[in-house]
């Protein structure tokens, strides 16, 4: 298992300065934004789809710091129900996925989308509960007429191009955890027509599931057992019981309000110590994760390299690198 990191938090510098700061700070491997919400901070990607010579760039710079490119990440909202919004997240994710094999990696990291609830709607509508019955005709549009029909399309695409979706399970995205992410996966690939191991599966990020009541270990078994591990960002979720237990942790509070809300993104191991994320590292190996640990650095109590750097120190201690030995005791 590798340390690396989710990049977009290096927007406004120069990609040679970000790899070697990786390198300095002991990273094996880096994620690279390339459009929708994380932005192109570093390069074009359409134009480095055109150009050899730029790829040989990118993943000389690469080289030259003994990094592995991770994935790609393209996090949007490619099901928008402004039809501008969709084609542009569409757009840069299948530059994405034409991409990655070309750089190198073959995941690219996004969000399920969320559909507006019909038609006719101009925002997006996340369903939080099944009553009134409203809310079940939204969701039978959602999945039936938009999710499955674009996803599917879109597994053939990466089919195509030998490329795995890792898709984010995020809040305000329909999928938003584990039983949402296989059941999209599943309707997908069989209506993809495509047969044998799914191209659509999971990146498990655990700091959105700490506030919605999910053991990411628990989460980590059953996207293992589904064969869905793709990916895993690392990030830490700060709980405030004095808030969640008057208001619960559903919270709507801008990020900036850090001491009223009900949690807070923190720096890995600032949430949660060691007796989560060693268990957390122990059952991702269980199910033969042992790709990178993307850290997702969005602490707001700290600087983006003292936040980076405790969490690589911090993860130095839980991550399992050399290969498993046989039971020599037995």
């Amino acid at each position: 298992m590798k340390l690396g990191v989710m990049a977009a938090l290096f927007a406004g510098r120069k990609l040679e300065e970000v790899a070697a700061y990786c390198a300095e700070i002991q990273l094996d491997a880096i994620e690279l934004p390339v459009g929708a919400y994380p932005g192109k901070p570093f390069f074009d990607p359409a134009k480095v789809l055109a150009s050899k010579k730029e790829q040989d760039r990118i993943k000389g710079i690469l080289k030259d710091h003994d990094l592995a490119l991770s994935g790609l990440a393209v996090h949007g909202n490619p099901v928008h129900p402004d039809k501008k919004h969709a084609a542009n997240d569409h757009r840069d994710f299948v530059n994405a996925v034409k991409l990655a094999p070309l750089l190198g990696t073959d995941v690219v990291i996004t969000f399920s989308g969320c559909p507006g609830g019909s038609k006719t709607d101009k925002m997006p509508n996340w369903v939080t509960c099944a009553w009134p019955p409203d809310y079940m005709a939204i969701l039978e549009y959602q999945w039936k007429q938009v999710l499955v029909p674009y996803w599917s399309t879109q597994a053939r695409l990466c089919a195509q191009h030998g490329v795995k979706v890792a898709w984010e399970a995020h809040p305000g995205f329909c999928v938003y955890n584990p039983d949402t992410l296989i059941r999209l996966s599943e309707q997908s690939m069989k209506a993809s027509g495509l047969k044998g191991k799914p191209v659509l599966g999971a990146n498990l990020d655990p700091s959105h599931f700490f506030w919605q009541g999910i053991d990411p270990v628990e989460a980590a078994r059953v996207l293992g057992e589904a064969g869905l591990l793709f990916y895993v960002h690392a990030k830490d979720t700060e709980l405030h019981p004095h808030q969640g237990r008057v208001n619960g942790y559903n919270d709507a509070r801008p990020y900036t309000d850090i001491k009223n809300r009900a949690w807070n993104f923190r720096t890995c191991g600032y949430g949660h110590g060691h007796e989560f994320w060693k268990p957390f590292v122990s059952m991702l190996r269980r199910h033969g994760y042992d790709h990178v640990l993307s850290i997702e650095h969005e602490d707001s109590l700290m600087s983006i390299e003292e936040g980076l750097e405790r969490a690589a120190a911090f993860l130095t201690e839980a991550i399992i690198t050399d290969p498993a030995a046989k039971p020599w005791w037995c």
